[in-house]
């Protein structure tokens, strides 16, 4: 089930292929003051990432927040591994968002993928989000860490669940190469909350054996370009 857009200020969330920057500054922002270099790696033994999002932004912005609803951009994400809606909705929050960035194409386990992002004056925060599969609506995320001064920094990012839909673990509702099914369950609705994943549990389509995890699922390096 989809939940209506969270306010963009106040709670809206936000493949080893070439990377797509997005420059959203739309006059707000005078120009780039930082350039950084992200790495992703996937830590896990089965899922993958699909496309990931990522955006530099004011403290005040949020890409979700445990315990309450997801916004519909986030859903989509979750759910299908959509990011256009979200990156519609980041690039439209130019007041809060400073700059996007995106990949192409899945991150399997093992993989590390590299990009750059910029961010502008006084933007001192980090998010990125992007799917796991084969799951129904579990995301990886990381929610506003601190961008480095000076050297690089790296974070351990968790799975989150969207709470949009059920976690019937059934291939008909998860798309991607190991289930190809669809990326929503058609009138049902989950949770209704962001929180802490809980994994595969093997209850129908997927082995927990093959699919499960454990605490983190990526490492992400953070590092401060001088160019």
């Amino acid at each position: 089930m989809k939940r209506t857009i969270l306010a963009v200020a106040a709670g809206m969330l936000l493949g080893s292929q070439p990377v797509l920057a997005e420059d959203h500054f739309k006059g707000y922002y005078p120009q780039a003051a930082a350039t950084y270099e992200v790495t992703v790696t996937n830590i896990t033994r089965g899922q993958s990432f699909t496309p990931i999002l990522a955006a530099t932004h004011r403290n005040s912005f949020r890409l979700f927040q445990l315990g309450q609803p997801a916004s519909d951009e986030l859903s989509q994400l979750a759910e299908g591994g959509d990011i256009n809606p979200l990156k519609t909705a980041l690039d439209d929050a130019y007041r809060s968002v400073s700059k996007t960035a995106s990949t192409a194409g899945l991150l399997n386990p093992g993989q590390s993928t590299t990009f750059e992002i910029q961010a502008g004056h006084g933007v001192k925060r980090l998010s990125i989000a992007a799917m796991l599969i084969p799951t129904n609506d579990t995301f990886v995320s990381l929610s506003g860490v601190k961008l480095p001064k000076y050297g690089s920094k790296t974070y351990r990012a968790s799975a989150y669940d969207a709470g949009s839909e059920p976690n019937d673990e059934i291939c008909a509702n998860i798309p991607g190469p190991v289930c190809g099914g669809a990326g929503v369950s058609a009138g049902e609705s989950g949770e209704g909350f962001v929180h802490i994943s809980a994994g595969i549990h093997g209850e129908a389509d997927l082995a927990r054996s093959a699919y499960d995890w454990r605490e983190s699922v990526a490492t992400v390096t953070v590092r401060r370009v001088y160019k």
